[in-house]
């Protein structure tokens, strides 16, 4: 099967969480969260343009930092129009974006980004409950 989230040929990692272990590598998380991403677990400030086609408007935060969770590693920030950041994980070499088909076309540069961090995002609680919402419903499927 192809995918279209950047990095998905190589994103060969495997949980390294026990709690997540019947997730296997992140075309099969892709594959659980493509039913989980929803209005509710998309930022405020883009839910308006959030479809099901679009599932991943606005969920980069979130699923990049349960990524670090399930696979561990690292998340990386892409600098959008605006000041906010766009998330991204890097595993052991292996750099990939759940959450890259949301830029349609447009080309992302994943080199040499700011390392982003939990404490910081999650000082918006409204960005920590969504991130412990997605979290929970992927428990609640596994």
């Amino acid at each position: 099967m192809t995918y279209r989230f950047y990095g998905w040929a190589s994103a060969d990692v495997l949980p390294v969480n026990a709690l997540f272990g019947g997730v296997g590598d992140p075309r099969h998380l892709y594959d659980l969260l493509s039913g989980i991403w929803c209005e509710a677990t998309c930022a405020p400030r883009l839910r308006q343009g959030w479809t099901k086609e679009n599932r991943t408007l606005g969920q980069c935060s979130i699923t990049a930092f349960l990524v670090q969770d399930i696979y561990g590693g690292s998340v990386y920030g892409i600098l959008r129009p605006g000041g906010n950041y766009h998330c991204y994980n890097a595993v052991d070499g292996c750099v990939f974006d759940l959450t890259s088909e949301q830029f349609g076309d447009e080309t992302l540069d994943y080199t040499d980004n700011p390392e982003q961090f939990r404490e910081v995002h999650f000082a918006k609680e409204e960005k920590r409950l969504r991130y412990e919402y997605l979290r929970a419903c992927l428990l609640d499927i596994l």
